[in-house]
C-alpha cells in the first residue's frame, strides 16, 4: 500500500516532534519533511510534493494564513489541514483560515496537560481526517458509490408537505458550504434554522457570528431556552448537543452534555431526532459534506416521520462521508451539488417538488 506523505508545518520543535512521532506510528502514513515557516515550508513543497500539508497559524517570517493563500495557489488539489491554538484569536483565523480553501481543522490544546492532549487529538481526530482527505492515495480505499440519483424516488409523496423547520449537518468541509448556502438564503425565510457543525467551544461561536455577518439570516450559538422563530438560526455550542424541545404552545432549544455519539459531541443524530419527533413530516433535513456517518440515524427517524432529506452530492464534498452513508441508504430525496443545495431547500420551503 502506497504511503500517505505529510508535510509538517509549526514553529515549535516540541510540536513538530509530536505529530512526526504520532504520524509514523502509523503504517499508512509517512512524514515527508517538516518546517518551522511557512516560508521555509513553500520551499519544499517543491521538493517534497506531498499528499497534504498540516499548517500551524501563528509563526514567525511568514503565517499560517499567508502559506495557505501561496500554497492553495501553488498546489490546489493538495488539502491543506489546520493544526492552530484552542484560543479565540485561533478560532477567528482558523474560520479565516477554511475560507481560503483550508480542508480541515483541529485545535491544538494548551495549558499543563497540552502536549498529552494534543496526542489524543491527533490519534483520534487528526489521523482519520487525513486518511479521509487521502482516501483516493490507498491502494484499497473503502468503496463508495457514485450516486448522482438516490435510490429513492426524487420526489416522494412526503415533500408535498409544508416545511416548518430546516436543520442541517455538517462536518469536514462544513464551514465553507454552510456560508455558500447561507449567503443564498434570501430575508425572511419562513422557517427557523437549526444546525450542527462538528466544531470545538469558541469556534461555534465564531462560526454563528460568521454567518450572521455574512449573510441576511440572524444567526447566533444556541443556548437552552430559546424559542425558534422563522428567519433566524441557531448552531450547537462546541462540546454540546442541541436538540428541541416542546414548551407548551414554543419550540425551543435545548443545550445537554448527553454522553458523545458518533464520537461527536455535538452530533447531528441528536438534533435530527428531536426534530423529527416534533415536527414529524413537516420538516426537511440537510446532510453536508463530513467524515464518519453521524446524521443517518437521524435521518432514518425524520424519513420514517414522513420528513424531507436533501444531502450533498460526492463531487462537490470535501469528504463524502455523512452524506454518503445517507445516499446509499436510501435514505435522500436528492443528492445535489453545493451550488443547487440553497435554490432546492428554498424551493422546497415554498411548497411543491415539482
Amino acid at each position: 500500500m502506497e504511503k500517505i506523505r505529510v508535510l509538517i508545518v509549526d514553529d515549535s520543535i516540541v510540536v513538530r516532534r509530536v505529530v512526526r512521532e504520532e504520524l509514523e506510528s502509523q503504517a499508512d502514513i509517512e512524514v515527508a519533511g517538516s518546517a518551522p515557516s511557512g516560508r521555509i515550508a513553500l520551499e519544499k513543497m517543491k521538493q517534497l510534493n506531498p499528499d497534504l500539508v498540516i499548517l500551524d497559524i501563528e509563526m514567525p517570517d511568514m503565517d499560517g494564513l499567508t502559506a495557505l493563500t501561496h500554497l492553495h495557489r501553488s498546489h490546489p488539489a493538495t488539502p491543506v489541514v489546520m493544526f492552530s491554538s484552542l484560543t479565540e484569536l485561533g478560532a477567528v483565523a482558523t474560520l479565516e483560515a477554511l475560507s481560503r480553501g483550508a480542508s480541515d481543522f483541529f485545535a491544538k490544546p494548551g495549558g499543563p496537560g497540552g502536549l498529552e492532549a494534543s496526542r489524543h487529538v491527533i490519534r483520534t481526530e487528526l489521523i482519520p481526517s487525513i486518511r479521509a482527505l487521502c482516501a483516493r492515495k490507498q491502494a484499497s480505499p473503502p468503496i463508495r458509490e457514485k450516486i448522482t440519483s438516490p435510490p429513492v424516488p426524487s420526489c416522494p409523496i412526503a415533500s408535498t408537505a409544508r416545511i416548518d423547520v430546516l436543520a442541517i449537518g455538517a462536518s469536514t468541509g462544513g464551514p465553507n458550504a454552510l456560508a455558500e448556502i447561507f449567503t443564498l438564503f434570501p430575508p425572511g425565510l419562513p422557517v427557523p434554522i437549526v444546525v450542527v457543525q462538528h466544531m470545538p467551544p469558541m469556534f461555534t461561536q465564531m462560526l454563528a457570528e460568521r454567518l450572521s455577518k455574512n449573510s441576511q439570516i440572524p444567526t447566533v450559538e444556541a443556548k437552552s431556552g430559546s424559542q425558534l422563530e422563522p428567519g433566524k438560526a441557531w448552531v450547537a455550542p462546541g462540546d454540546h448537543h442541541l436538540t428541541l424541545v416542546r414548551e407548551g404552545t414554543r419550540i425551543c432549544t435545548k443545550i445537554t452534555q448527553e454522553p458523545h455519539e458518533n464520537a461527536c459531541r455535538p452530533a447531528v443524530d441528536p438534533l435530527f431526532r428531536s426534530v423529527a419527533s416534533i415536527y414529524g413530516r413537516n420538516c426537511l433535513a440537510v446532510v453536508l459534506t463530513g467524515m464518519g456517518q453521524d446524521g443517518l440515524r437521524g435521518c432514518e427517524a425524520i424519513r420514517a416521520a414522513g420528513g424531507q432529506i436533501l444531502v450533498q452530492d460526492e463531487s462537490t464534498s470535501v469528504v463524502w462521508g455523512m452524506p454518503g452513508f445517507v445516499a446509499r441508504a436510501g435514505l435522500a430525496d436528492r443528492a445535489l451539488p453545493l451550488p443547487m443545495i440553497a435554490g432546492e431547500i428554498i424551493r422546497r420551503i415554498r411548497g411543491g417538488c415539482g
